[in-house]
């Protein structure tokens, strides 16, 4: 599935068509053939912009969309919000499927029915599940066995200051051979250290440039984002990588995708961006190599979350 993937959740929002064709054109001449993105995505403009760019293309490419964020895992859901990504992106097949998000209140056989009537038609090639727990997975899988069908990758966010995904989506992954695609790997833009050191809300008076006021991005535009990453020691998280990025003679940003990439189990960053410009050091982590010390000082840089047993007095 490729060492890296583009997320194309900004095309047709903050990147209108033209900077989200250059942002394509950036991703294959860096070698990227892996495009995710969703039924919700920009009320179906991201799935248009990057279908109408694929053109001759489409045999190199793996297409992943999603359904379900809205609307549940029911098969009509599932069958509506999927027709309308296949006329979106015009494809009759798209390679990767997910599940948007867990559905308590539709049986998972339900939806695997119709994700299986999907694969025997040719439409779907593999079957994800992104934002699940790894007992969800698990779960999943059993009942992807019963229709002979197997969870094949999951998409969990993941980054140096959200790092949950180690305790056991990363390990559950590697033993069930399933890939994982990691989302948000630049923490919503504040591991790029744009936002300087912290928030004025949470430390008083102190220079707009300390603090990123008024910088662009989503922390500052995206309330969402705002709340996921409003804790004090994940700017100071950012602050530290970015001096380290100084020490080392590369930008913060590469670091911190590459970071992602450097786990043993070898997840899948999803890049991202608004310009080609603002890409380009997502992009630079392809090639960069990691030395093991610095991957060793960069998860230093932000706790390590327990163990699923919370033995953590263990941890070495």
């Amino acid at each position: 599935m490729g060492r890296f993937a583009f997320g194309a959740m900004q095309f047709g929002g903050k990147a209108d068509e033209p900077r989200s064709l250059a942002m394509y054109k950036a991703c294959r001449a860096a070698g990227i053939t892996h495009f995710d993105t969703a039924w919700i995505y920009t009320e179906g403009a991201s799935e248009t912009l990057l279908g109408a760019m694929i053109g001759d293309e489409r045999d190199q490419l793996l297409i992943a969309t999603k359904f379900g964020a809205v609307g549940g895992a029911g098969l009509a859901n599932l069958q509506a919000q999927f027709d309308a990504s296949r006329k979106r992106l015009g494809m009759d097949m798209v390679d990767v499927l997910y599940l948007h998000g867990f559905d308590p209140d539709t049986d998972p056989r339900v939806t695997m029915e119709g994700m299986a009537t999907l694969h025997q038609a040719g439409h779907i090639r593999y079957i994800g599940l992104s934002n699940f727990a790894a007992w969800q997975v698990m779960h999943w899988v059993r009942v992807a066995a019963e229709f002979d069908l197997e969870i094949d990758i999951v998409q969990p966010m993941y980054n140096l200051v959200k790092r949950q995904a180690e305790v056991e989506i990363l390990p559950m992954s590697a033993d069930q051979n399933i890939a994982v695609a990691a989302y948000s790997p630049l923490g919503g833009g504040l591991l790029t250290g744009k936002y300087g050191v912290g928030t004025p809300e949470k430390y008083g008076v102190g220079t707009p440039e300390k603090y990123g006021v008024g910088t662009p991005g989503r922390l500052r535009e995206d309330n969402r984002y705002a709340r996921r990453y409003d804790q004090d020691w994940m700017y100071d998280v950012a602050g530290n990588l970015t001096v380290l990025a100084r020490q080392h003679d590369v930008d913060p940003t590469t670091l911190a995708v590459a970071w992602v990439a450097a786990h043993q189990t070898s997840p899948i960053p999803i890049i991202s961006g608004r310009t080609a410009d603002q890409l380009r050091p997502s992009l630079a982590a392809l090639t960069y190599e990691l030395p093991a010390d610095l991957y060793d000082r960069i998860s230093a840089l932000s706790p390590t979350p327990p163990l699923a047993t919370d033995r953590s007095e263990e941890q070495s």
